[in-house]
């Protein structure tokens, strides 16, 4: 197929199977392609088998594919574990000197990547470079294309030379010229040229970076875990160049006590961690929601429970996100969609925590912190950012927020002139004050309180203030914006999915279509408050919903349940891989 190619490569760590992925993609995305990429690596530091899928294509593309098109193993450990994934008359690249694959229904072209990288350039290090070669010769993009990738990031390295440039620069040569002397080309793939466009190239975690900082978050602590690491490492770079404050903490519990203290100081701050570090932070979130300090908190989940599998995803967090903490404790929940996403969700996550005044929970997963993808560079407009409704003496200012400034109820008992920073209003968001000469002083404190932020353990005020902070979630949710149906509007098999899933799920619905089915999809973004209209009219318009979960238990599809006793056809994956478009078709074609 011209213009579009699924590659995957296999082999050890240690062996340039992910960077050399990486520079795939870069280089096909700089040349003006779409692409959409996929990998797994070991969780030990000793190594052990990794995979990169890149899929390329002219158009834009939603998920990383149901097959690869072209299988290139650095060694016969990858072949066994990933020809099963080739797709029937692909194409298996290997090297002859490694192993001699089984007759199967599909083009071999075999390539001494060992003895070109060994003899020929004479640094068997430039083993991956030899692939890259091959891959320019036989599918593209042009090698010129992979060349300047190459360049900037040797450019970048500290333990780069000019010698050490030569021999990558000799490695694609080389095997560029041995694939067009020694192979006969007898398959249908070929990237040719395109209309390059002004796109950028990043994975979920860089958006996430981006888009705190867009947002204007000054303040980040966390503590390294993977797949979150990448983010705190952004932000370490990138918060001392606009006047932010990094802290690398002792644990997440600090670190999300930390956040906490610079929110309670007026700075915009957060924390991104993983599962194990998630549950550490439990009382600290419950701590934020009833001193209603605003506070955003990146889960990047991994698959569970314990410790589990490190570099593998799983949407397995959402009922803990949800329900994490003692008492009753009001949070909004987010969970992004894709890459772009990653980067306008993260804005809307400061925007909403800082409105609302409590933590945000954004549950990303591993897949999404890792895939690459490219993204038209006006998703990355500047937004418009909000203050907090600010207490001015006498009454709310709104801050230049856009929203309604409201006026201080004075409780029964309060002195006139007492700053009330719990004020009981008819949204349930208070004014607040931020530490400084002139500033009104409150107590932000655990324990259950009056208006005024006194403690306060009567069984009125405990009702009185319960319900003032879980009405700032009814007015959330009456604010924030409704997700919308992809699809058709009389179908009547809905789909409702949430998080990384809504590319491949909406590439099901459109080959659904295409087959003339009737089929819709619903995929919030925003999980707590759940736009309540938005599914309750989406249920009622079908008559079968499906919910895929990267989880077991089917976590979305029990909040459904429960909350609107919806029957679903639930669709569960949970061995660490993401669903493919084919797998969600089969369900749709089942049910219909």
């Amino acid at each position: 197929m011209e213009n579009e190619v699924t590659i995957r490569i296999g082999g050890e760590s240690g062996e340039g199977t992910i960077s050399g992925g990486d520079i795939l993609a870069l280089a096909s995305a700089r040349w003006g392609y779409h692409v959409y990429t996929f990998r797994t690596f070991p969780a030990e530091i000793l190594g052990g088998p990794c995979m990169f899928q890149v899929r390329i294509s002219d158009h834009p593309v939603k998920s990383m594919g149901d097959y690869a098109d072209v299988l290139i193993c650095l060694n016969k450990e990858a072949y066994d574990r990933n020809v099963g994934e080739l797709r029937h008359g692909g194409v298996l690249m290997y090297d002859p000197s490694d192993f001699t694959p089984e007759a199967g229904d599909y083009i071999t072209y075999a390539v001494p990547f060992n003895e070109i990288a060994r003899k020929e350039v004479q640094l068997f290090q430039t083993k991956n470079m030899v692939m890259l070669g091959a891959i320019c010769g036989l599918f593209g993009p042009p090698l010129e294309a992979i060349i300047q990738v190459v360049q900037s990031k040797l450019s970048r390295s500290r333990k780069a030379n000019a010698t050490l440039m030569e021999k990558n620069l000799l490695a694609l040569d080389v095997a560029k010229k041995y694939v067009s002397e020694k192979i006969t080309k007898s398959d249908p793939y070929l990237l040719g040229p395109v209309e390059k466009a002004d796109r950028v190239v990043l994975n979920g975690n860089q958006a996430i970076v981006a888009g705190a900082l867009a947002a204007q978050c000054r303040y980040f602590a966390g503590y390294p875990i993977t797949p979150a690491s990448d983010i705190m490492e952004g932000m370490a770079k990138e918060l001392p160049q606009v006047g932010g404050t990094f802290l690398q903490a002792e644990d997440e519990i600090a670190a999300l006590a930390s956040v906490l203290g610079a929110s309670f100081g007026g700075v915009r701050a957060m924390t991104a961690t993983s599962g194990p570090g998630f549950s550490l932070m439990t009382e600290l979130i419950g701590l934020s929601s009833m001193a209603e300090l605003p506070a955003v908190i990146v889960d990047a989940q991994r698959a569970g429970p314990s410790t589990g599998m490190p570099t593998k995803m799983e949407q397995s967090d959402l009922s803990f996100a949800l329900n994490a903490g003692h008492g009753d404790t009001p949070r909004i929940v987010m969970a992004p969609s894709n890459v772009a996403n990653c980067y306008e969700l993260i804005i809307q996550a400061f925007e909403m925590a800082e409105r609302y005044q409590m933590p945000v929970l954004f549950l990303s997963d591993q897949s999404l912190t890792a895939r690459v993808e490219s993204v038209d560079s006006h998703v990355f407009k500047k937004p418009e950012v909000h203050g907090r409704i600010q207490y001015n003496g006498k009454h709310a200012s709104n801050g230049s927020n856009g929203h309604q400034a409201e006026p201080m109820l004075v409780g029964a008992g309060a002195a006139a002139h007492e700053y009330e920073r719990y004020a009981n209003t008819p949204t349930g968001i208070s004014p607040i004050s931020t530490p400084g000469s002139g500033a009104p002083a409150y107590v932000a404190t655990g324990l259950e309180h009056d208006e005024a932020g006194h403690p306060n353990y009567e069984p009125e005020d405990h009702t009185e203030m319960m319900q003032k902070r879980f009405r700032k979630l009814a007015t959330a949710a009456a604010e924030m914006p409704k997700p919308q149906r992809y699809g058709d509007a009389d179908a009547t098999v809905g789909i409702i999915g949430w998080g990384s899933t809504e590319g491949t799920i909406q590439e099901a619905v459109d080959r659904a279509r295409a087959k003339g089915l009737k089929v819709a999809s619903l995929h919030p973004t925003i999980l707590s408050p759940l736009p309540d209209e938005a599914i309750q009219e989406f249920i009622s318009s079908v008559e079968k919903v499906i919910v895929p979960e990267n989880n077991y238990s089917g976590q979305l599809a029990n909040l459904l349940g429960a909350k609107y006793g919806l029957q679903a056809v639930r669709l569960n994956k949970y061995g660490g891989i993401p669903f493919t478009a084919a797998e969600i078709l089969r369900a749709i074609e089942e049910v219909h």
